[in-house]
C-alpha cells in the first residue's frame, strides 16, 4: 500500500481544520476485530483505527491467552502475539491504507513482544511509555520498565525507511489523571517525549487527559505545547486529549455531553486527536456501536466548535507551564540519559504522582480539587516546586477523595458542568 505515516495523517488532517478522533476498541474474536475497525473507519468523522490489546497480552501471559482462545473464553482485547499472523493479517487487509492508519494500544510495561508482533503485521504505531504504562498498572520495577522501553523503542526505529515512520504516543498525561495537578502530567509527556527521541524515534505525541476545570485544562494544554516546541522541535509531534479519565457520568446525557466538552477542549486547545469514550463506560464494555456513536458525537461537537482564540490563553507566563518547566528541567539535570534521569527523579520524590500505590512511586504528593473546580496541590513532598504551589495546609481525608473521585461524574450527571 502507498504510505502516509500515522503522524502525517493526524497532520494532514489538522492543516484542513479536522479533529481526528479515535476509540479504544478491542476485542479478541477476529472477525469482530475487523468489523470494529471497518465500521470505525465507516464512522462520519476523521478516524484512526485502533487494536487494543488484552489483558493476558499486556502482562506476558501468552499461555493464558492462548488457552482463553482454545476455550473460547472472551478476551477484553485482541491478542495479537497469539492469534496467527495470517490471522491478524486478515483483519487488517483492505482496510489498514494510507488514509486509515491503526494504532496498537496495550497497557504494558514491558512491551517488546507486542513490539514485534506489530512490526510484523506492517503496523508502526502505538502507545505507552516507561513510567506510564509502569506506575499505575502493576508492581514492575520502574527499572524494569525503562530498559524494556529503551529495547521497544530501538525495535521500532530500526523499521525506519521505505516509508515507514514509526510513532509512539505518551500516555503520561494520564496518569492517575483525574487527581493529578496537570504540571506532573505535562512534565511526565513531555519527558517520555525526549526519552523516544533518544532512543531513535522522529514522530511522536503527548498526551493530556480531560480532568475537572476546563480552564486549567487549556492552561495545561497551552504549556504541553509550548514545552514540546521548545524541546521536540527536531522531530514531528502533536498533542493527543483523553476524554475524562475518571469515575464516569451514569447518565447517557451526562456522559454525552462530558465527551462532547473533551471535543470542544481538543479544538479550542490546538489538540490534533482525541480519545473518546462512550455511554456505556460506566456500565458495560462498549460495543461498536457504542464507540461509533462516541465517535461521531465528538465529530460533530467538533466541527460545531467555534474556533480557537488568538492568541491561546496560557502562555510562558502560566503557572502550570512554569511548574511543568521546572520539573522538566530538574529532571533533565539529573543525567543525560532520560531514562536514568527518571529513574534518579522517582528516588528522590522530585516526580511523584499523588495517590500512585507503585513502591518507586514516594508517594508524598497529595491534590485535591479547589471550589473553582481547579486542582492543587495540598502537599508537594519533595517535589522542586515553590511554597507558593500548595495552597492551603489541609489533610485529604479519605471522604475528601472519595468525593473528589466523583466530582465531574455528579456534576455532568445533574446537568452541569465542574
Amino acid at each position: 500500500m502507498t504510505r502516509v505515516s500515522f503522524g502525517d495523517f493526524v497532520a494532514g488532517a489538522r492543516a484542513n481544520g479536522t479533529l481526528v478522533v479515535q476509540p479504544r476498541m478491542g476485542f479478541g474474536d477476529p472477525r469482530r476485530m475487523r468489523e470494529g475497525l471497518a465500521r470505525t473507519r465507516a464512522a462520519d468523522a476523521v478516524t484512526v483505527g485502533t487494536l487494543t490489546l488484552d489483558s493476558y497480552t499486556r502482562v506476558r501471559d501468552l499461555v493464558a491467552a492462548r488457552q482463553a482462545l482454545d476455550d473460547g473464553v472472551p478476551l477484553n482485547g485482541y491478542p495479537i502475539c497469539t492469534h496467527p499472523l495470517e490471522t491478524s493479517r486478515a483483519v487488517l487487509n483492505g482496510i489498514h491504507t494510507a488514509s486509515f492508519p491503526v494504532q496498537v494500544r496495550h497497557g504494558s510495561a514491558r512491551p517488546e513482544h507486542i513490539v514485534a508482533a506489530l512490526l510484523a503485521l506492517g503496523l508502526e504505531a502505538t502507545e505507552g511509555g516507561p513510567v506510564s504504562y509502569c506506575l499505575p498498572y502493576g508492581r514492575t520495577p520502574l527499572q524494569e520498565a525503562v530498559a524494556s522501553w529503551r529495547r521497544s523503542c530501538e525495535m521500532l526505529a530500526r523499521h525506519t525507511g521505505d516509508g515507514r515512520v514509526p510513532h509512539v504516543e505518551s500516555f503520561g498525561g494520564c496518569m492517575l489523571g483525574q487527581l493529578c495537578p496537570p504540571a506532573v502530567l505535562v512534565a511526565v509527556a513531555v519527558l517520555e517525549g525526549l526519552f523516544f527521541t533518544q532512543h531513535g524515534l522522529r514522530s511522536v505525541s503527548l498526551s493530556y487527559a480531560q480532568q475537572t476545570s476546563p480552564e486549567q485544562d487549556l492552561e495545561a494544554v497551552a504549556a504541553l505545547r509550548l514545552l514540546a516546541g521548545e524541546l521536540l522541535g527536531h522531530v514531528d509531534w502533536h498533542v493527543v486529549l483523553y476524554t475524562y479519565m475518571g469515575v464516569y457520568p451514569l447518565s447517557r446525557g451526562g456522559a454525552l455531553a462530558l465527551l462532547e466538552a473533551a471535543a470542544r477542549l481538543a479544538v479550542a486547545s490546538g489538540a490534533s486527536r482525541l480519545i473518546v469514550k462512550t455511554a456505556a463506560e460506566a456500565h458495560r464494555i462498549p460495543t461498536i456501536a457504542d464507540n461509533v456513536e462516541a465517535l461521531e458525537t465528538a465529530a460533530r461537537a467538533a466541527a460545531e466548535a467555534p474556533a480557537p482564540p488568538r492568541p491561546r490563553p496560557a502562555d510562558a507566563d502560566s503557572e502550570v507551564y512554569a511548574e511543568a518547566r521546572t520539573l522538566v528541567h530538574t529532571v533533565l539535570g539529573l543525567h543525560d540519559d532520560v531514562g536514568t534521569a527518571l529513574l534518579t527523579a522517582f528516588r528522590r520524590g522530585l516526580l511523584d504522582i499523588p495517590y500512585c500505590l507503585h513502591p518507586d512511586n514516594a508517594g508524598r504528593a497529595r491534590s485535591f480539587i479547589d471550589r473553582d473546580g481547579r486542582l492543587r496541590w495540598a502537599d508537594t513532598g519533595a517535589l522542586p516546586l515553590p511554597r507558593a504551589a500548595v495552597s492551603a495546609a489541609r489533610k485529604v481525608t479519605s471522604a475528601d477523595l472519595l468525593a473528589a473521585l466523583s466530582h465531574v461524574q455528579r456534576a455532568y450527571d445533574h446537568g452541569g458542568t465542574p
